[in-house]
């Protein structure tokens, strides 16, 4: 829909605007819209401690297990507070779970939506969602492109990374939806284009469209204070939003119209796909250096990659990185490929995947362990090894472990340095950098540096997430209430688990409005001891 159709009063302050649209920003949006998850007394969990504590208040819906601090609850019971019913504590139900992130109310919400998936099992989830618009908050949720986000920008044909059934969100499964479209999820995998038109499908099935503002880009959020009239102090949020207008002078008829929004609460959801990692080397900007996934594939559709192309020097040890050496060795296009870590690292990706659910980058891993470059010998003579093919190896590949690239040369020339500080001159055809990519947060002060575990450091999903609060998702450092953030902004890389932190901010939201409604202020300092604790990771990870 169009910003400009959104019945927005002049000086109005809207409950809620959400900064992205991809699945982090649909999820927040659904549980705003009224969708409210209870215990279903039908279906027992099958952590059954778990269990009996959802038991103890089952009217209460998820929405309702607000957060207190320890002190404020009645030893490890839930809290015994009242505003017409009881709230249960979320943090006594996140006590005990583990899981596969760090995150205890992703931990907790993934538990009930998908139990034990991680050992393979496909138990019922004990949630049951009802519609209740009463419930429903206010909110606009802004983004780029069309709903989905950055799905919509990945490549269309290779599998996700994540099994079919974690990328979905509540209230419409994937397979039920895939066969609908008569299709198939192979190996209980989906591709990106296929996820992608599901979260857009989403949107229109859960009747969403109306929280929408798509095409619109934020340029600045910045604390409001109280006005001289006794509005109280907000965010306000500006942009541009691009909607059909008249013909321009360059043939397009997308006009860019700045917009203005007050806010009483902001929720920063935007991923970190937007500016690609660089290495900061002598040379990165020559136009062979390319730092996307996308810029190979465009090199592949314009004829431009074959098998007697020079090599295609091939930069990480991520996901993204082997779909590249994938898409060259498809085509027989010779292959370099320099990471950092050791084949054997266990911090490396490829060591966590099981083999038989991802065969083709356990075959990339293959490569990497059996073809490494040799010092004694002149890389071109490995690629060009006129010695029969085993069923292990891989003709026109070669890997160069615990290597980085020093610099880029105008004649295509790569200088590569080992860790022991023995130096290669590779010859390219093109290079690839897929180190990662960070969030783009121009539209914060310092691009909201200060708001990081390491306030001093650039904002990045692994190294450092924004800082907030585990059980509510409000940033630590903001300069005044009602900022949050979620998804990989806080470190949470897979669908599965930034639906925890919708769940969090949702419970926060609706807790905020309870307390305005009935005039009284329940948590003053709830959160202050835990804010005084260092959050910063315990190990750094390094590059790959």
């Amino acid at each position: 829909m169009e910003l400009c159709d959104k019945e927005i009063v002049s000086g109005e302050i809207l409950p809620v605007v959400i900064i992205g649209n991809g699945p982090s920003g649909i999820c927040l949006s659904y549980l705003l819209s009224g969708y409210t998850p209870y215990l279903s007394p039908e279906v027992s969990h099958p952590n059954p401690l778990l269990h009996s504590k959802l038991a103890e208040q089952p009217r209460l819906s998820l929405l309702e297990q607000v957060p207190f601090h320890r002190a404020l609850t009645c030893g490890r019971r839930a809290a015994a507070l009242t505003w017409g019913c009881l709230l249960q504590d979320l943090e006594y139900l996140c006590e005990g779970l583990q899981g596969r992130s760090s995150n205890p109310v992703a931990v907790l919400f993934d538990s009930l939506l998908l139990p034990d998936s991680d050992f393979g099992l496909d138990h019922t989830s004990p949630l049951e969602w009802r519609y209740e618009p009463e419930r429903a908050v206010p909110h606009l949720v802004l983004g780029k492109g069309p709903p989905g986000g950055a799905w919509h920008a990945m490549e269309g044909s290779m599998l996700t990374l994540s099994l079919a059934n974690w990328m979905e969100l509540p209230g419409l499964k994937l397979k039920d939806w895939m066969k609908d479209k008569r299709r198939n999820v192979r190996n209980d995998r989906a591709t990106p284009a296929e996820i992608a038109s599901y979260y857009e499908h989403y949107v229109s099935q859960m009747s969403l469209e109306d929280n929408f503002a798509c095409r619109t880009t934020v340029t600045s959020v910045t604390r409001q204070p109280s006005s001289q009239e006794g509005s109280p102090p907000c965010w306000r949020v500006k942009g541009l939003h691009c909607h059909e207008g008249e013909e321009l002078g360059d043939g397009s008829t997308l006009e860019k119209v700045p917009f203005s929004l007050l806010a009483h609460n902001v929720v920063l959801a935007t991923g970190t796909h937007d500016i690609p990692a660089r290495l900061g080397m002598e040379g990165e900007s020559l136009p062979f250096v390319c730092h996307s996934f996308w810029e190979l594939e465009a090199a592949i559709s314009r004829g431009e990659l074959d098998e007697s192309s020079d090599p295609v020097l091939v930069v990480g040890a991520g996901l993204t990185a082997a779909d590249a050496v994938l898409a060259a060795h498809h085509l027989s296009t010779p292959v370099y490929h320099v990471f950092r870590r050791s084949v054997t690292d266990p911090g490396l990706i490829f060591n966590q995947l099981p083999k038989m659910l991802y065969p083709e980058y356990h075959k990339v891993h293959q490569m990497m362990m059996q073809q490494q470059h040799q010092a004694s010998s002149p890389p071109q003579d490995h690629l060009n090894s006129s010695s029969p093919p085993t069923s292990s190896s891989y003709t026109g590949y070669l890997s160069f472990p615990r290597h980085k690239v020093v610099a880029f040369r105008p004649d295509r020339k790569c200088v590569l340095q080992s860790d022991s500080g023995q130096s290669t001159v590779v010859q390219v055809s093109k290079a690839l950098v897929l180190i990662g990519a960070h969030p783009n947060l121009s539209f914060l002060p310092d691009n909201g540096r200060a708001l990081g575990v390491y306030p001093e450091e650039p904002i990045t999903c692994r190294r450092n997430p924004i800082d907030v609060d585990p059980f509510t998702n409000e940033v630590v450092a903001a300069e005044g209430p009602g900022l949050y953030a979620m998804g990989p902004l806080v470190g949470e890389n897979f669908v599965r688990f930034l639906k925890g932190g919708a769940l969090a901010i949702a419970s926060d939201v609706a807790k905020r409005q309870k307390q305005e409604d009935t005039g009284g202020s329940l948590l003053s300092s709830d959160r202050l001891a835990y804010k005084m604790v260092d959050r910063r990771p315990h190990a750094e990870i390094a590059h790959s």
